[in-house]
């Protein structure tokens, strides 16, 4: 049984599916370090010093705090601040696969296109045509 789980991990297709799930986390570090960092302050800043983090709104009357952080240890709060954060980080990661895919399918497009275009190696010759090739060399050689 365990040779059959190595042999099942070891697959090509569970190796792959691996690394790009490490790789796809690493990727959403970035796009969240983009959006937190770069996009939403340009947003933000465009739109008169707005700080998404911070938009939300308390459900219970307990919370009384101006900053997320200290809001979320009062109790329940709405935080659709972070959500469209969350919302810009879908977007880019969408896109940014979406770009990818393009790219991927326009390659096997371009292979498929140069694959047609390359010159068919000639048929074989008959059997028979072989055959009396053999036959004229063998008397040839008499």
């Amino acid at each position: 049984m365990l040779k059959e789980f190595k042999d099942f991990a070891m697959k090509g297709n569970v190796v792959d599916l691996a690394v790009g799930v490490i790789i796809g986390a690493a990727f959403g570090k970035i796009v969240d370090s983009l959006v937190n960092d770069i996009i939403m302050p340009i947003i933000g800043a465009i739109f008169g010093g707005l700080d998404f983090s911070n938009y939300f709104f308390g459900l219970s009357k307990a919370v009384n705090s101006s900053v997320l952080i200290d809001a979320k240890k009062q109790g329940a709060v709405f935080a659709y601040g972070n959500f469209l954060t969350v919302v810009v980080n879908f977007l880019i990661i969408a896109f940014v696969l979406f770009l990818v895919i393009k790219a991927l399918n326009s390659m096997k497009k371009a292979d498929a296109v140069a694959a047609a275009a390359a010159p068919a190696a000639p048929p074989p010759p008959p059997r028979a045509e072989v055959l009396l090739e053999q036959i004229r060399d063998a008397l040839a050689k008499k």
